[in-house]
């Protein structure tokens, strides 16, 4: 089983900074991928920012330029620096990973349980 344990969310005022961390632990093969999703009530989950093991990243338009996606393949854990927040970033951030869990199987997706992302004055 894969755990992924998220922590960095919070209330900012906007134009601040934020940075999430999600860590993962866990038997498995290897992390093929890592990413932010956020989700608002009543609205679908939505991808904000992934990167994948050879290292390419993608991005919403929305955070652009704004916020940046990393990955520290020693620790297993992805981060997330947010700058320049807006209102409109307040949302539940989850944390995805692509696992095999062995060299020949599927990649499993797992998710966090979610931290609050607050941007508020």
């Amino acid at each position: 089983q894969v755990q992924l344990v998220e922590s960095g969310g919070g209330l900012v005022q906007p134009g601040g900074s934020l940075r999430l961390s999600c860590a993962a632990s866990g038997t498995f093969f290897s992390i093929q991928s890592m990413g932010w999703y956020r989700q608002v009530p009543g609205k679908q989950r939505e991808l904000v920012a992934t990167t994948v093991s050879g290292g390419n990243t993608n991005y919403a338009d929305s955070v652009k330029g704004r916020f940046t996606v990393s990955r520290d393949n020693a620790k297993n854990t992805v981060y997330l620096q947010m700058n320049n927040l807006k209102p409109e970033d307040t949302a539940v951030y989850y944390c995805n990973a692509g696992v095999k869990r062995g060299p020949t199987t599927s990649v499993y997706s797992y998710w966090g349980q979610g931290t609050q992302v607050t941007v508020s004055s």
